[in-house]
């Protein structure tokens, strides 16, 4: 017996070394294994790898000029370095709080307004019993995404003249004819009312995905137990979906001090620069039309600073009040 017992702890001692030898091998060529059961989908992922390399992160390092004095003729290894001094010229001009306020003002009033919108449209067709008239208002609130930003901002200019249908249907309630993006107080309400109907339809897509996953049953349940449509959707619809509202907020929160220029520029005016000017739009005029790329950049690199602190920090306060979270 004691034999026996020698012989098997002799085997299971070659054994281990063997089992952990396989072990590593395995973990070795994991990935290329699953190159080979997911090949299509790697290849799918190549263009959007391409991207973020080509795009965001090779011209990183471009950001460099921000510390110095960039001229196209000596490149940026041979521009003179000059620290922070388009920093502080930034933060000590006079538009530095106007810009800052115009940021703020706008990418809040969209994210008081804005988020909620899709969330409130992606539960109000989760409501409807028709299912073909749901298809039909999909349809139509998705339409305006895939209209081209130029023809969007051409519709507004062109509605909100002083002879625009817009601008006639507000002068039966008592508001004065005038070209209303000439009122620097107009241009908030336009600039979000107008996001709101382009974009809400096409983010409503994903909350709709989330309340597709929604349990059923629970509805079944929540019937039986004489909860009405409200209920309901106080009660498990949006507790469903609350995870995804989280993450798109925290990804949200994150771009506060990054409304796009594009939409700024096509309709804003020079009677409109006290509200209308924002950050994005100030580093395009000193950058592209101004041609000063080092205080342009250092203005872009500030901003983006700022984005990563909040979403950083929303990212953390999030974690700690609902345990949901990012990362």
């Amino acid at each position: 017996m004691a034999q026996k017992e020698d012989f098997e702890q002799s085997i299971t001692q070659t054994a281990e070394p063997k089992k952990k030898k396989s072990d590593r091998k395995s973990d070795r060529f994991s990935l290329a294994l699953d190159f080979r059961r997911n090949t299509e989908l790697y290849f799918i992922f190549i263009p959007v790898l391409l991207y973020y390399l080509f795009f965001h992160y090779f011209p990183m390092y471009g950001a460099v000029i921000a510390f110095k004095d960039f001229a196209p003729s000596r490149g940026i290894a041979g521009s003179q370095w000059v620290g922070f001094k388009h920093f502080i010229s930034f933060f000590s001009s006079y538009y530095f709080w106007p810009l800052i306020r115009n940021t703020l003002v706008l990418s809040i009033s969209n994210l008081v307004f804005g988020f909620p919108a899709p969330v409130i449209l992606a539960i109000l067709i989760n409501e409807l019993r028709s299912k073909s008239y749901a298809r039909v208002v999909q349809t139509a609130t998705y339409l305006p995404h895939f209209i081209s930003l130029v023809v969007i901002c051409g519709m507004i200019v062109q509605f909100t003249r002083d002879n625009g249908w817009i601008t006639h249907l507000l002068t039966l309630f008592g508001m004065p004819r005038q070209t209303m993006l000439n009122n620097k107080d107009l241009f908030v309400p336009i600039y979000v009312i107008s996001g709101i109907w382009q974009e809400s339809g096409w983010g409503s897509i994903i909350y709709l995905a989330a309340l597709a996953g929604i349990d059923q049953d629970l509805y079944e349940a929540a019937e039986i137990d004489g909860a009405n449509q409200f209920q309901k959707i106080l009660h498990i619809s949006l507790p469903g979906i609350l995870p995804t509202i989280v993450i798109l907020f925290i990804m949200r929160v994150g771009r506060i001090m990054s409304m796009g220029a594009e939409k700024v520029i096509l309709i804003y005016n020079a009677a409109i620069y006290d509200t209308a000017d924002i950050i994005s739009s100030y580093v395009y005029r000193r950058g592209i039309i101004g041609t000063d790329w080092s205080f342009s950049t250092a203005v872009g690199l500030f901003n983006s600073l700022v984005n990563f602190i909040l979403v950083i920090s929303v990212n953390t306060l999030s974690r700690r009040l609902t345990e949901m979270s990012l990362w």
